[in-house]
């Protein structure tokens, strides 16, 4: 009996101790996962979610999308700087915010897949403001405002209207508003990283036009007076372009706007647009 009893004492006293381990095993896993998951609360909206003021705030730097060959608002001067009105215009929205600007250069057909996959917290780069574009972004107040011109070498007698871009080939960035008008006027478009090469594409006759910036070729001809490239034909419409964000950042596009208010209240943004184009071109 004292040797059944011994056994039976011993049993007991081994599923006690293999209870109270699993009852710590669970405890711990419990905790663990716990922790795991305030862990992730806290660090989704940064890692999945779009920059906002104080992402950008606690990073130190505005990181800025532009393409760099698109004179005069995003372009490189005869040292190679970048340089441009859209460049001093974030530069100093940049300095209101209290953060170091960040230019990312990269082509305009990209730029807003870009600006989808958080390689920049916003788009510099005279984007126009359109129905499309606002249903799936956010945009700064307007701060420039311009007009489409239908432009062909001096020497061209053909293209008179933008309804002669029927058959023709116009050197376009191909997803820019300027390329949807030649578009839908019938034109054949010729793939073009900005207004100078487009130019050139225009000038060595492998396009027969290119719709662009009318502020663009004001500024080529002062740069370039003997350009052999002429106006025809002007929208009838204004546009307006702005700095783009992504959906998440609306705190974001508030410092903006209060910062190019700023700018347009001490003339701070009318000493920009009068270097670049001699007038205030956000009218």
């Amino acid at each position: 009996m004292k040797k059944w009893g011994s056994l039976t004492l011993m049993l007991i006293l081994t599923m006690l101790v293999i209870a109270a381990c699993g009852n710590s095993s669970n405890t711990a896993t419990t905790g663990n996962g716990a922790d795991q998951s305030a862990a992730t609360t806290e660090t989704t909206p940064s890692s999945s979610g779009g920059p906002t003021l104080e992402s950008v705030k606690a990073s130190g730097k505005l990181r800025i999308g532009t393409e760099g060959t698109y004179a005069p608002f995003t372009f490189h001067d005869e040292s190679g700087k970048l340089t441009g009105f859209d460049v001093d215009i974030a530069t100093e929205v940049s300095k209101r915010l209290g953060v170091e600007p960040e230019f990312v250069e990269a082509k305009w057909d990209g730029m807003i897949a870009g600006l989808d996959a958080n390689r920049f917290d916003t788009v510099f780069n005279e984007v126009g403001v359109t129905p499309e574009r606002k249903e799936k972004y956010l945009f700064s107040d307007p701060y420039i405002t311009s007009k489409g011109v239908l432009i062909v070498r001096d020497d061209n007698t053909d293209i008179k209207t933008f309804a002669d871009l029927k058959g023709k080939k116009s050197a376009q960035s191909l997803t820019s508003n300027f390329g949807k008008i030649a578009e839908q006027n019938g034109a054949e478009l010729v793939a073009a990283d900005g207004f100078p090469q487009a130019v050139q594409l225009l000038a060595s006759g492998r396009a027969d036009a290119t719709v662009n910036d009318n502020l663009s070729y004001l500024d080529m001809k002062k740069q370039q007076p003997d350009s052999p490239i002429k106006v025809v034909a002007e929208q009838d419409d204004a546009s307006q372009s702005a700095a783009i964000f992504n959906k998440s950042s609306q705190d974001l596009v508030d410092a903006v706007n209060k910062a190019l208010q700023e700018m347009k209240s001490d003339g701070t943004y009318l000493e920009i647009s009068k270097k670049y184009f001699g007038e205030d071109v956000s009218k």
